[in-house]
């Protein structure tokens, strides 16, 4: 059974930087299409950046220039850079997995982590 668990989120300022890390079972990281939405409370959960499983990438335009995700296939780890962080950041950040090509809808993915709150403040 597949399952993801992320962890580094906290508390940051604004303006500041922080790691989230996502650890796969089933070694999928390689294989399928990762993800990382994030939901901010009284909001819907959003995408907020992906890695197909070729390298492929895709960023949500709030986000486009300040997150970067990357992965350790070897590890089986993915990984949230965030940096320039603002108090709109603030969420619970989820990792997803999909078999299939990189989709920004909640609905397509096939598994999700238990989320990790990051809190920036002004």
């Amino acid at each position: 059974q597949v399952q993801l668990v992320e962890s580094g989120g906290g508390l940051v300022q604004a303006g500041g930087s922080l790691r989230l890390s996502c650890a796969a079972s089933g070694g999928i990281v390689s294989r399928y299409t990762m993800t990382w939405f994030r939901q901010a409370p009284g909001k819907e959960r959003e995408f907020v950046t992906g890695i197909s499983r070729y390298g492929g990438q895709y960023w949500s335009d709030s986000v486009k220039g300040r997150f970067t995700i990357s992965r350790d296939n070897v590890k089986n780890l993915v990984y949230l850079q965030m940096n320039t962080l603002k108090s709109e950041d603030t969420a619970v950040y989820y990792c997803a997995a999909r078999d299939g090509i990189l989709k920004t809808d909640v609905g397509a993915m096939g598994v999700w982590g238990q989320g990790t709150q990051v809190t920036v403040s002004s």
